[in-house]
């Protein structure tokens, strides 16, 4: 699984000009699953996002978590984050998990999200053509693979 993390003062997610989600400060997580991911991965990730300190404390320092800062997250799957680049120019999208597998794993990540961070995660709609506006706090960016814990 990857994931792309920002920090955001706000985001939001429209589906055919209907909002579907939206937040204040927190994290947009745009996430994107392959048919090797397990629910340790989902669970790690869901705890390192919560629990990640990239907020400012009153000194200015990144060293508060989502937690500490009872921020919200937008979550938004993306499965373009699988993208191989390696050949031509056009992005193969072969390790991308194909809805059947990834729907499920995306319901699943919302749910451990939902628990790691006490409360309700906003997201998009799985496989909606989707418009994401945000306001990147710092500019605080961090990209994620489940493949590279160690």
């Amino acid at each position: 699984m990857r994931a792309v993390i920002q920090r955001v003062s706000e985001a939001s997610v429209t589906v055919d000009g209907t909002v579907t989600g939206s937040i204040g400060n927190g994290l947009l997580v745009l996430a994107g699953f392959e048919d090797a991911d397990t629910k340790d991965d989902l669970e790690w990730l869901a705890g390192k996002i919560v629990q990640m300190r990239i907020f400012n404390d009153e000194e200015g320092v990144m060293n508060k978590s989502l937690l500490d800062v009872g921020g919200d997250i937008l979550l938004v799957s993306q499965f373009t984050l699988h993208a191989s680049t390696r050949k031509g120019n056009r992005p193969s999208y072969i390790r991308a998990s194909k809805p059947p597998v990834a729907i499920p794993l995306y319901e699943q990540f919302i749910k451990m999200l939902e628990t790691s961070a006490n409360k309700k995660i906003e997201t998009g709609i799985f496989g909606a053509d989707m418009k994401v506006r945000l306001l990147n706090d710092g500019p605080v960016t961090i990209v994620m693979d489940t493949k590279n814990k160690e």
